[in-house]
């Protein structure tokens, strides 16, 4: 009996896909393995961030809770009797205190100086050092070299030479000059220390502008020198627009970095002289271990985190990239 197909049938027999034995298994093997091969990438890089992760938490985030924590107590560090809790009588005792207040201005006015003048420096200077300069690559080493130098042994060598009697004073006095205080004066002191400051940051922060300056594309330039664009303009309106993201990151931790600068005011002033190197980051140090007050030293050094905090989100805020 015969069969008779139906409108639009048709009349070749169909064939079902046949698939080559072994092909499931091989396609099941090959995604073990990739998930083999993630998971022992995932665990190469754990044991690689592991000792960054471990740093953090033990000398960055706990501290930082720890402080959170003492700022609200108060007692004698060693005494049997434990700290009592005394809720913000921390931060009234600290604005109402003159030091606090004078660590303060000297804080600010420090930054307000020492930071427009690195970032204008190591920009100036990275973009020399990007064009084509005779011996760039000698320069950028020769910039870059007080970084090498421990912060200790610059800031000694400082100290011998802005003493009274050291050789910076004897080429101003041989130049007719009269001899400078410098360290010993109330209204140089802070001046030294941005030179001191300087001295390592402008070299340190040009190598992340110089970094970001080669990123941008040539092709820009070339454009604009077709169009007839010089050089400043070609600055304004390609390099600093392009530079914004290596340019915020050294805002932000430079400024950082000046607000917790402590090292060269211990070991040349200690604070001094009549307080006008007091900043904000020694007067905690003082606080904590000269006077022997930790609660009240983490009292302020939430107060500096959180002008450092201000200070950051305003620079966010001011340099944020359009979508």
């Amino acid at each position: 009996m015969s069969t008779v197909a139906g409108p639009g049938a048709s009349t070749t027999p169909s064939r079902r896909r046949e698939v080559p034995r072994g092909a499931a298994p091989s396609r099941g093997r090959s995604r073990r393995r990739r998930s083999q091969q993630a998971r022992r990438d995932a665990l190469a890089a754990s044991l690689f961030l592991a000792p960054v992760i471990v740093s953090l938490l033990t000398m960055r985030i706990w501290p930082a809770l720890v402080s959170i924590r003492d700022a609200v107590y108060s007692g004698l560090p060693g005494s049997v009797k434990p700290p009592k809790f005394v809720g913000l009588a921390n931060f009234e005792e600290l604005f109402t205190n003159a030091s606090f207040w004078n660590s303060i201005r000297q804080t600010l006015l420090f930054n307000i100086i020492v930071n427009p003048l690195q970032i204008l420096a190591a920009l100036a200077l990275a973009y020399l050092l990007t064009r084509r300069v005779a011996g760039a690559g000698t320069w950028r080493t020769v910039i870059f070299l007080p970084v090498a130098i421990p912060m200790i042994g610059s800031t000694i060598v400082w100290g011998i030479a802005l003493r009274p009697e050291g050789p910076i004073n004897g080429v101003i006095e041989a130049m007719g000059g009269r001899a400078q205080p410098f360290l010993t004066s109330p209204t140089q002191v802070l001046w030294c220390f941005v030179l001191i400051a300087s001295w390592i940051g402008i070299g340190y922060w040009m190598i992340f502008l110089i970094a970001g300056m080669r990123d941008i594309p040539t092709m820009y330039y070339e454009a604009a020198t077709v169009d007839g664009a010089g050089a400043i303009r070609q600055f304004i309106s390609i390099t600093l627009p392009l530079l914004k993201r290596p340019l915020l990151f050294v805002l932000v931790a430079d400024t950082v970095a000046n607000f917790v600068f402590f090292a060269p005011i211990q070991v040349l002033t200690n604070g001094g002289p009549e307080e006008a190197s007091n900043l904000i980051m020694f007067d905690i140090f003082r606080r904590a271990y000269q006077l022997s007050d930790p609660y009240l030293a983490a009292a302020e050094l939430l107060v500096l985190l959180s002008i450092m905090l201000l200070i950051v989100l305003l620079q966010f805020r001011l340099l944020k990239e359009d979508d």
